[in-house]
């Protein structure tokens, strides 16, 4: 059973900033790919930006230049800067983290994220 444990949601004014964590209870190098989601109220689960084992990275065109993810080795975890933000950002961010070999994709609990106008 994988853990992840999220950090670093808060409230912030529109053009902030905010640094969301990601910690899974394995490395994050045995993870095919790991990345960030959001849910806003009454809107689907989407993605926000994701980043492979071989450092490949892929971003929602709604945040790009925008975020930026990234990977933090020696601490283990997974990271997403998100800067200008928005209202719109306003959302729960969820990490996940997916290991092709099993099929596994496991999801952290959810940070808020809210950003005042």
């Amino acid at each position: 059973q994988v853990q992840l444990v999220e950090s670093g949601g808060g409230l912030v004014q529109a053009g902030g900033s905010l640094r969301l964590s990601c910690a899974p209870s394995g490395s994050i190098l045995s993870f095919t790919h790991m990345g960030w989601y959001r849910q806003a109220p009454g809107k689907q689960r989407e993605l926000v930006a994701t980043i492979h084992i071989g450092g490949t990275t892929n971003y929602a065109d709604s945040v790009k230049d925008r975020f930026t993810i990234s990977r933090d080795n020696a601490k283990n975890t997974v990271n997403l800067q998100m800067n200008s933000l928005k209202s719109e950002d306003t959302a729960v961010y969820y990490c996940n983290a997916f290991r092709a070999s099993v099929g596994l994709s496991a999801w952290g609990q959810g940070t808020q994220v809210t950003v005042s106008s």
